[in-house]
Parts: C-alpha cells; structure tokens; sequence
C-alpha cells in the first residue's frame, strides 16, 4: 500500500510521514525529491526545467520506483509530496491504480494564514520560494481530483497521523522512537 500525503508546503507532510513511519510496522519514507534532485544534477543546463515535476522522467521514475517497491516489500510505503498538476497526478498515481497498486491519496489542508506561520517557524520567509507557492498550491489542490482532505489548521501531528491512519483503516503502534525524539518533534512542531 502506498500513502501518498499531498498538500502545500507548510502543510505537515513530511513530519506526518515520519510520524507514522515510526508507529506503523515496516513502512518505508520513500522521497520523490530525491529522484528530483539526481535529475537535476545530471542534466545538462539546456534541459534543466524550474520545477523537476516537469520532467517526464521525474514522472516515470517516480511511478516506477514506487510500483517496484509495492511490489517488493510488504510495508506501507509513505509518500509527502506536493503534486498540484492534474495530468501529473494522473500519470503517476492514477497509473499506479491502474496498474493494480493500491494508493490511498490524502491533501493536508490549511489556511494560507496557517500555512505563513508554519513555514516562518521554519526560517521560510514571506517571499521564500515556498511562501511563493501557497496560492498555486491551494488552487491547484482545489480540484476535486485531489480526494481525501483532511484540515489541518488546528491539529498536531501526532492527530493528522491518527487520522490518516484512521481513514487509511490501519492501526498504530506506540512510537518507537526515545522519548526525548518524541518530545523534541512536539515541541518543534506544535501547529496551534
């Protein structure tokens, strides 16, 4: 099963991620900027494009490396990526579907207002390239196509993951990380 957590930067994904990578057996974090980066430092300049998502090949990289882990492994595979772009979502996780893998697509939704802070708690600034897309991202992220929203203004992470999980039909395990691992994550990432 893959879980593929969408929605603008700022939203909570990652540390969603990493939060249920702990409490769920075997789930793997798979990163599809990596495959973003490894383009970009292997193109030449000619064929550098601003956004790697506009790579056919960041696409089909994606799509594969995904299908084989499903494949291959039999944890859940956790994926906090921002995709706004209708046709890419199609070629990536509607092809996975197709193709028989199971995707359950989640958007962690919040206010513009919201998602400032959080990014300014995290040294993004106003006119910070992340800031820079919150309105593409909301628009974007407001297409029907992007099912499964959970609104997130006023939860913590450890509450967004109990409700992916919730939805996902999947029970949680204590957190396995230390204490103080925990403790560090709350009090860094608290979003009220």
């Amino acid at each position: 099963m893959i879980i593929w957590l969408n929605g603008a930067f700022g939203a909570g994904k990652t540390q969603t991620a990493i939060t249920l990578q702990y409490r769920l057996p075997h789930a793997f974090l798979y990163d599809p900027e990596q495959a973003g980066l490894y383009i970009r430092k292997n193109l030449p300049n000619s064929m550098q494009k601003a956004d790697f998502q506009n790579h056919p090949l960041w696409r089909s990289i994606v799509r594969e490396h995904l299908a084989y882990l499903t494949t291959n492994t039999e944890g859940i595979i956790l994926v906090p990526m921002t995709i706004t772009d209708s046709s890419n979502y199609e070629e990536i996780i509607g092809q996975l579907r197709k193709d028989g893998h199971e995707v359950l697509h989640f958007v962690l939704a919040a206010s513009a207002e919201t998602l400032g802070k959080r990014l300014a708690k995290r040294g993004n600034k106003e006119n910070s390239w992340a800031a820079q897309q919150i309105p593409r991202c909301m628009n974007g992220l407001a297409n029907p196509l992007f099912e499964n929203k959970l609104v997130t203004d006023e939860l913590a992470v450890d509450e967004v993951a109990a409700a992916i999980a919730e939805r996902a039909g999947l029970n949680l395990h204590k957190d396995c990380r230390p204490w103080w691992k925990v403790r560090w994550m709350q009090m860094t990432s608290r979003w009220r």
